[in-house]
């Protein structure tokens, strides 16, 4: 009995199953199924378009990313916002292609790839490891910045450095830490690229920049809070067969001092001055009739005795008739001069110019 109630349990749950399942078929039948369900195919979207969509595939060297990269970096201020930065990079490769020339007496190359704004852990993240990274700090305007060197030109400035043949490329040891002889070699390579940093930011504005430490973590690299903007410059390096990249960040907030220099559109720039209006103001205030005062003497009487004084009164003051009197405009001495007369009219011969600050300078 118990076995053949069993099977008629089974039997009835099968059927509650295939019933079910012939509803679930029936409800989500459609007038032309394989229509239906070529639709749904059509609406899948494949790698390039979830990618486009997020904008990961604008990565590669793209200056406007899209989708939601495009969002995400709405809020970075915009390098293009400081357009003397490109006439100091430029500045830069010119200096540093003749100074790596001198340091490895070899043919050498830099070119400038991309200037770009990102955010400070962004690009941290993102740095091909191993590298080395340069700390410097600018003494003038008392910030940091940094300089990475990837690991091809690290192998190929040291094989130059130590006598490498021409023509080959440089051999490259992944897996293992730098040796001081190659730290030292990137050191005196960094050295000579941020006295040329220094020279491209001259004509702007005067600032030394200073090799602070050389890390090879970016843990130990931290120079500014990770949300802070930096502007990023890619320069690429080429010696022949050999070559790498190297790439200077400065945050925003290391080039805060010389902003508005920054966001001249050529060098020497002032706003808000036209020649035109100047040369014709400095014409027509030479043209304005100013009044001049001889003060030849000066005397402090009580009130009550000026209340005093009637029609002939006389006022003695102790002046002498060669004494120099002062030429006022207003309550601004600026001249003094001597006194005469000429065709019956008093006149002054103007001597010496009263200047302003050493007149406050004897008064203080």
């Amino acid at each position: 009995m118990a076995d053949t109630d069993t099977e008629e349990a089974k039997k009835e749950e099968a059927a509650m199953v295939s019933e079910w399942e012939d509803m679930a078929e029936g409800a989500g039948a459609a007038p032309d199924d394989e229509d239906v369900d070529a639709d749904a195919d059509s609406r899948l979207l494949n790698q390039d378009e979830i990618d486009s969509l997020l904008g990961f595939d604008d990565q590669d060297g793209d200056d406007n990313p899209s989708g939601v990269m495009a969002l995400i970096n709405a809020a970075l201020v915009n390098y293009e916002r400081l357009p003397m930065l490109d006439i100091v990079f430029d500045r830069l490769v010119r200096l540093l292609s003749t100074s790596l020339r001198n340091l490895t007496s070899d043919s050498v190359e830099v070119t400038l790839d991309q200037v770009s704004t990102v955010r400070f852990n962004d690009y941290m993240n993102s740095i091909p490891l191993p590298a080395m990274l340069a700390v410097f700090k600018a003494e003038e305007w008392d910030n940091h910045g940094m300089m990475v060197v990837d690991s091809a030109l690290i192998y190929s400035v040291v094989d130059v450095l130590l006598g490498g043949r021409k023509g080959t490329a440089a051999i490259r040891i992944e897996g293992r830490p730098y040796t001081t002889i190659e730290q030292k070699l990137i050191e005196r390579m960094v050295s000579v690229s941020l006295s040329d940093l220094s020279s491209a930011f001259d004509p702007l504005s005067p600032v030394t920049f200073g090799l602070e430490r050389m890390e090879t973590n970016p843990r130990f690299a931290t120079i500014t809070q990770g949300n802070n903007a930096c502007v990023l410059v890619r320069m690429r390096v080429d010696m022949g067969d050999r070559g790498g990249r190297m790439e200077v960040m400065i945050p925003y907030a290391t080039l805060e001092p010389i902003r508005e220099l920054l966001l001249q559109m050529f060098m020497g720039e002032k706003f808000g001055r036209d020649s035109i209006w100047e040369t014709h103001l400095t014409k027509e205030l030479y043209k304005t009739d100013v009044k001049i005062q001889a003060i030849m003497a000066e005397k402090t009487v009580p009130l009550s005795e000026i209340l005093n004084w009637k029609k002939g009164s006389r006022v003695m003051f102790n002046v002498e008739t060669d004494e120099r009197v002062e030429m006022r405009c207003g309550d601004f001495p600026i001249f003094t001069a001597t006194m005469g007369q000429k065709k019956g009219y008093l006149a002054a011969r103007i001597d010496t110019y009263i200047d302003p600050k050493k007149k406050n300078e004897d008064q203080q």
